[in-house]
């Protein structure tokens, strides 16, 4: 082995150790206040709630998150209607989805919309993009504007069950714009006043995207390693979708819940 070699396995070594350490740290902090979620029967829970006869919407339902989560809903029939609502029509193959009702809006123009969130009991936010894609003032109109409008929208239009996907580190005091925007959104939201009012912070998302994201995709294959071990620091995007589907079927005791990685990982491991 050369100088270089050696340097370099000397290196890639210190870096595994270090992050090991960070994950182990990071899984401590979220496992000391995190309670253990409670046995549930699900498919008593689906039934209960079958019978209440809600409707749903779904925002972004072209997204990686937003499939995942469509899919887990048609499967389980647990709302009389579900209403995609986005910015172009979407086709599906599958019989199973063949009920669906889309509604098509602008963005833009979203007030002249607003029939589009009328009559919902249940609302889903999986709006989102990255200021790569997008720039900073493309990113912000997504993940503030678009989502804070949709939810003015859904309140008024009767919503009482407002669901949103955020993200780990979501702080409206960050320097970050990122987590910033996306801490910002969620207070915004917060002030609404939803019956309730869950919000989901996922740390590194684990999908095959179609879109190419390389920065995501080295973090995924590297964290992807240490997930079953460290949930703390990334998790599979069915699991985010089935977490949310499972939680809409408990009975909230609190008007505001934000569910950070490690009670995503608990909530969505339930079958």
């Amino acid at each position: 082995m050369n100088i270089f070699e050696s340097n370099w396995a000397k290196t890639l070594s210190f870096f595994t150790v270090f992050v090991v350490a960070l994950a182990a740290v990071f899984n401590y902090l979220e496992n000391s206040d995190t309670d253990e979620i409670p046995r549930m029967d699900l498919n008593a829970m689906e039934e209960n709630y079958r019978q209440k006869n809600r409707t749903c919407f779904i925002l972004g339902a072209s997204g990686e998150t937003g499939k995942a989560l469509l899919k887990e809903i048609v499967e389980r029939n647990i709302f009389s209607k579900i209403t995609l609502i986005g910015r172009r029509q979407l086709t599906f193959e599958d019989k199973a989805y063949e009920n669906l009702v889309q509604n098509v809006v602008d963005f833009e123009k979203l007030d002249e919309y607003a029939e589009a969130f009328q009559g919902h009991d249940v609302g889903y936010c999986c709006l989102g993009t990255t200021k790569a894609k997008a720039g900073a003032e493309g990113f912000v109109r997504v993940d503030h504007d678009y989502v804070l409008k949709s939810a003015e929208l859904a309140k008024a239009g009767g919503c009482s069950h407002f669901h949103l996907e955020s993200s780990k580190g979501a702080d409206k005091t960050s320097s970050f714009l990122y987590l910033k925007t996306k801490g910002q959104v969620e207070a915004e939201i917060e002030d609404l006043g939803f019956e309730r009012f869950s919000v989901y912070r996922p740390a590194v998302l684990l999908v095959d995207r179609e879109e190419s994201r390389p920065a995501e995709w080295v973090a995924q294959k590297f964290l992807g390693a240490f997930s079953s071990v460290f949930p703390t620091m990334s998790i599979p995007i069915t699991v985010v979708a089935r977490a949310m589907v499972v939680n809409t079927l408990k009975d909230g005791e609190k008007r505001v819940e934000i569910l950070e990685n490690k009670a995503i990982c608990n909530l969505g491991d339930k079958k």
